[in-house]
């Protein structure tokens, strides 16, 4: 039966390589996975390692885990020597059965009984999709939203072949990707979001063709609007707030009646030539002269912001990119929880990372809040190490930074290398008094240091308490391994201008 092994490198193969196929190749190659490729069009190994390398910064920002690196993209000669040394296949050609249906007969034929293969469709149904196929109950519906390297939404639709296993399997799959895979429990064209795109899409149209609103006047009748609000919370909990504290029964007894009045149309207009030239002319107009390209990195960095500024909220994608944070940050750990009779290092070395570009400048330098940001990362290292992990946390206790003392001893530039050293300079039950050094790379260039005491609180008594008996017995053991080292030069330090 198929699984998915999310402990180890796995190898995806893409049948496919146009935006959704790059798209899939950035997402896979960011999360640490090999990629083998494959498409018959001329030219299309460059134009996807081109797309790869577009949309890098993209993923940069977003988060990559280790082993990420676009060197772990390889070509395939054929379609089936690609679904041969896949261990999962996923097919984006393009929206037409008479192109899918035989290519996936041979993906099915080459690969091996237990590789799940899904298709990007983003409308056709699986079931016959499958048709004809070896071994089809492993042929699934995954379809994504572009830019597939940054929106998280994937629907999984299984058809009536479709064992449950591979659907198992290919929720496992996606949220390996740190994806959200939405399971659409009936099998049905066009399945649930490109649907509800299509009822606001045929609106539009009629809209435009009607003389009613032009194409950016109903673009920003969504961005300006509804459109924040769906991203965190989507139309029916938006609308079950708009009823106050009768919630959604309240808001349908009020604004029901409404929907029997004539407001939309539910009927795509004709494509007439002068729809056509209006919607070209609108979006042109819009466009105000910037190419794809620089739309599609505005476009980029919107969402970016947008979710990250959900990441505090713990809602919708801003709780993929905490958990993606969380998960990163796991995988990089270096050194598992100290235990008696650990050998400690001194100093330790438990966080490097490299120069992101969300933590640069205008001059391309490394930003003051960009150095606390990755100290703060080397600090939850250091806590993971002491066994402060989630679920002690959960329990109502952690460390709370009380001072920190900064210095900035050279830039860091975009894609620098770095590797932190922690040195603990004492403490006792309550306190935690610790150094990091910032270095370029394996080098010794000192890019800056931080000087940090810290308190062990309970979260619930909001005062501080001595550490329990793990991290205590951890935090000895460090202090006591750290104490033959010297003093670095900058501990200890006070700003002052000394007289005359």
């Amino acid at each position: 039966m198929p699984t998915v092994d999310t402990r180890s490198a796995r190898t995806i193969g893409l049948a496919g390589t146009g935006v959704i196929g790059a798209g899939w190749a950035v997402r896979v190659l960011a999360r640490g996975h090999d990629v083998i490729a494959w498409d018959p069009a001329d030219g299309a190994e460059s134009r996807l390692r081109a797309a790869v390398q577009r949309a890098w910064p993209s993923a940069t920002r977003l988060g990559l885990f280790p082993g990420a690196d676009p060197s772990r993209l390889r070509w395939a000669d054929s379609a089936e020597d690609m679904a041969a040394a896949a261990d999962w296949v996923q097919e984006s050609v393009p929206e037409d059965e008479a192109v899918k249906l035989p290519l996936l007969h041979r993906l099915a034929a080459a690969a091996a009984p237990d590789t799940v293969i899904a298709s990007s469709s983003s409308g056709l149904l699986p079931s016959r999709l499958a048709e004809g196929c070896r071994h089809s109950e492993r042929v699934i519906i995954g379809h994504p939203f572009n830019p597939v390297y940054l929106l998280p939404l994937v629907e999984v639709v299984p058809g009536d072949a479709t064992s449950p296993a591979v659907v198992d399997a290919a929720v496992a799959h996606y949220q390996d990707l740190v994806m959200h895979p939405l399971v659409v429990r009936n099998e049905i064209e066009g399945y649930l979001s490109d649907r509800l795109q299509e009822a606001l899409w045929r609106e539009v149209l009629h809209l435009v063709n009607d003389g009613v609103a032009t194409t950016s006047e109903l673009d920003d009748a969504i961005t300006y609007g509804p459109g924040l609000r769906w991203a965190a919370m989507g139309t029916n909990l938006t609308f079950h707030l708009a009823g106050g504290e009768g919630g959604m029964g309240h808001m349908l007894r009020q604004f029901g009646p409404a929907l029997k009045l004539p407001w939309t149309h539910l009927e795509a207009p004709e494509l007439t030539p002068e729809l056509v030239a209006a919607m070209e002319s609108g979006c042109e107009d819009q466009a105000a002269g910037r190419s794809i390209a620089e739309l599609e990195q505005l476009r980029d960095d919107c969402l970016l912001s947008v979710m990250r500024a959900l990441r505090p909220c713990d809602i919708g994608a801003g709780r993929l990119v905490a958990e993606r944070e969380a998960r990163i940050l796991e995988a990089g750990v270096t050194e598992e929880p100290w235990t008696p009779g650990t050998h400690v290092a001194a100093p330790l070395e438990l966080y490097s990372t490299v120069v992101e570009p969300d933590w640069v400048d205008y001059n391309g330098h490394m930003t003051e809040a960009a150095f606390l940001t990755a100290f703060g990362w080397a600090s939850d290292m250091l806590f993971r190490y002491l066994g402060i992990d989630e679920d002690y946390r959960a329990a109502g206790h952690s460390y709370y930074t009380a001072e920190t003392h900064i210095n900035y001893l050279r830039e860091a530039s975009l894609g620098e290398p770095l590797r932190v050293t922690t040195q603990v300079l004492g403490s006792d039950a309550k306190r935690l008094h610790i150094f990091h050094a910032m270095y370029r790379g394996h080098s010794d260039e000192l890019r800056c240091t931080t000087e940090q005491m810290l308190l062990h609180v309970s979260t619930e008594a909001g005062r501080a308490v001595p550490a329990l008996a793990g991290p205590a017995a951890a935090v000895a053991a460090i202090a006591a391994a750290h104490a033959p080292m010297p003093a670095p030069p900058q501990a200890g330090r006070r700003m002052s201008i000394p007289a005359g």
